[in-house]
């Protein structure tokens, strides 16, 4: 039985292979035209190319001429018409024996197959155009109509530069999620995050390590790219917005407990490792409890409940505990009635023995010594925007997240909370028109957090990367390497799904080999052809044509981790600055991958005029100080 394709090799390897045999039929039927062709000009040539054999360009008559005179004048001219039939014959012969003699040579060339172990190839502009990182060119319709080109947009992934050693800036701007492996000091923060946030025009929360991207972009998105730019710094003691984690809980819904539950989780679990000490739980259960109470208590007061209250209701010197547990367990919260978890909580507590209520209490207060600090206790007292305004308000808006070095640690835990809700609180709600979802939101949200794993395990951004970019939130994470990432300690461990949600990576050059190895295995195999020289006899053997040479297909990694882990990088000065762009790869699911050239902002004069523009000494606020305490609907 004949075997038409090799079922081995990849479906775009086999539809680039089946052009060879469509040439040859070509061929073949080029050969039978002109044996026609000939015949029938062998005859005209024969008669004299009298009128009576009808119409031609030049002496020139239709291939199957020969064929109507033929059955016109056979019985008057047999011999003619038998010895133009003899020279069609012996040229279409001709041909036909030419393909047959190519098809042998080339089913038995020693050309190799350059697709037999892998067909992987570095990616080509054309490529990189249908990925959706270069604007496509206009199409003739387009040019004839007189429509502009498509221009570029979205966040920056990298960039390329083309045979003429042309630099061209790589845009994603699709809904799909962006993952970067990049070290430190590799030139992440002047190559990709600068100049996404001077250019992306949509809302955006952004962590900012030192304040450097609030120094650097903030000024340009405030002014020109017409955006609220909210600073929280949780440490600072004067510039920070206000933001207070209990006035984003539903507490007239019945989402309320659900809200709470999901607050205290990152409140008792600050590192994303979950629950497993019994103080861990027991802890977790009181605080749903006394938040719950605290939030309708406030609410029946006119004032607003925080954290920094919560913690002062569980230490306060001036009252014995135990009336606590009995406020919480008789206290009207629904329409005069006590609400089901804050007294079971209440309760929980009362018949502990005394010793054990003592250690779930002091566990539980232990998690909210951070909000004993004075400045951070300040600037979460009082929300002067709503997570819901991120993609709602009437403007778009900025939230920078600032943690100094020094401060990192200890404000890890307020920091996921804040992350935890906006993935949890803008994207709870999806309606359809259509068999289309119907967006519920103004503005575009980019969530962009540089070394998101030091943030510990965040369960709500894996889960939600699957879903959230129907809510138009894109995400763009940046991590060090392979191995923070799938830490078991600190990361989202080796069956980590944040890989798998992120249609396009992009890398810096790496400096662990995991990181490069897998890098090597997104690029794919290709095959190279090996070469063999054999000698037989004496030195003189090569002289004598007793050498021999074979050629193999074999398998190779188009990028190796050896050279993967030595990809040229950026080139410093001696103070450490950057002074030229290194190399790096950037992967789009289902493309060739790219091997490109890290961007510089610096090196751009649009980006230096943006990152010019002097950022605002203080926060933008979207709450005044005088409705802060109000609660939002």
């Amino acid at each position: 039985m004949k075997i038409n394709m090799n079922n081995a090799v990849g479906p775009q390897v086999r539809a680039r292979k089946a052009s060879g045999s469509r040439v040859l039929s070509a061929l073949g039927a080029l050969s039978l035209a002109g044996g026609l062709q000939s015949a029938t000009q062998f005859f005209a040539h024969t008669f004299d190319y009298q009128a009576q054999l009808g119409r031609h360009v030049h002496h020139v008559y239709a291939p199957w001429s020969i064929l109507e005179w033929s059955s016109t004048w056979y019985a008057r001219y047999p011999d003619e018409v038998m010895t133009a039939a003899s020279v069609g014959l012996l040229v279409a012969t001709v041909g036909l024996l030419g393909v047959a003699v190519a098809k042998v040579v080339t089913s038995n060339s020693s050309r190799a197959n350059a697709y037999l172990h892998g067909s992987a190839r570095w990616a080509e502009k054309k490529d990189i155009e249908a990925a959706g990182l270069l604007p496509r060119p206009r199409t003739w319709l387009e040019v004839v109509t007189g429509k502009t080109a498509a221009r570029a947009a979205g966040v920056y992934v990298g960039g390329w530069e083309d045979e003429d050693g042309t630099f061209h800036y790589l845009r994603h701007n699709g809904p799909e999620h962006v993952l970067t492996y990049a070290p430190t000091r590799s030139g992440k923060g002047v190559g990709l995050i600068v100049p996404t946030l001077l250019s992306w025009g949509a809302s955006a929360v952004v962590t900012d390590l030192k304040g450097e991207l609030w120094a650097i972009t903030a000024g340009w998105r405030k002014t020109h790219a017409r955006n609220t730019v909210l600073r929280f710094e949780p440490a600072a003691a004067d510039g920070s917005v206000c933001w207070n984690p209990l006035a984003e809980i539903r507490l007239d819904t019945e989402y309320a407990v659900g809200d709470v539950q999901n607050l205290v989780t990152l409140i008792v679990d600050p590192n994303g490792k979950g629950l497993d000490s019994h103080w861990q739980k027991t802890a977790f259960a009181l605080l749903v409890g006394v938040i719950l109470h605290a939030l309708y208590k406030a609410q029946d007061e006119g004032s607003a409940a925080t954290l920094p209250a919560v913690d002062a209701m569980l230490a306060n010197p001036n009252r014995d505990i135990a009336e606590l547990w009995m406020e919480m367990a008789t206290y009207g919260h629904l329409d005069g009635q006590n609400h089901p978890a804050v007294g079971s909580a209440a309760r929980d507590m009362m018949d502990r023995p005394e010793e054990e209520a003592g250690s779930v209490l002091s566990t539980a207060k232990s998690y909210l010594a951070l909000y004993r600090d004075p400045v951070v206790a300040r600037n979460v007292s009082r929300s002067e925007f709503r997570i819901r305004d991120l993609m709602n308000a009437d403007d778009p808006v900025t939230l920078y997240i600032v943690t100094q070095p020094n401060d990192k640690d200890r404000l890890r835990p307020l920091v996921r909370v804040m992350v935890n809700m906006v993935v949890r609180g803008l994207a709870d709600r999806m309606d359809f028109e259509h068999g289309r979802p119907v967006a519920h939101y103004k503005h575009r949200l980019l969530l962009m957090l540089d070394e998101f794993p030091s943030l510990g395990r965040l369960q709500i951004l894996q889960e939600s990367l699957g879903f959230v970019a129907g809510y138009g939130i894109k995400c763009y994470l940046i991590c060090q390497d392979l191995n923070q990432l799938k830490s078991r300690e600190t990361g989202y461990g080796p069956d980590e799904t944040i890989t798998s949600n992120c249609h396009v990576q992009n890398a810096y050059p790496p400096n662990r080999v995991e990181t490069a190895e897998h890098l090597s295995r997104l690029t794919g195999q290709t095959t190279v052809v090996k070469e063999q020289i054999t000698t037989s006899g004496r030195r003189t053997a090569a002289m004598l044509g007793q050498v021999s040479r074979t050629f193999q297909e074999v398998q190779r990694p188009l990028l190796t981790p050896d050279e993967c882990l030595r990809m040229p990088g950026p080139r410093k000065d001696a103070e450490g600055h950057i002074e030229a762009a290194g190399d790096m790869v950037v992967y789009v699911a289902g493309y060739p991958a790219i091997y490109g050239k890290q961007p510089l902002y610096f090196k751009d004069p649009v980006f230096r005029a943006r990152a010019a523009v002097p950022a605002p000494t203080v926060s933008d606020r979207l709450i005044a100080f005088a409705d802060a305490g109000e609660r939002g609907a």
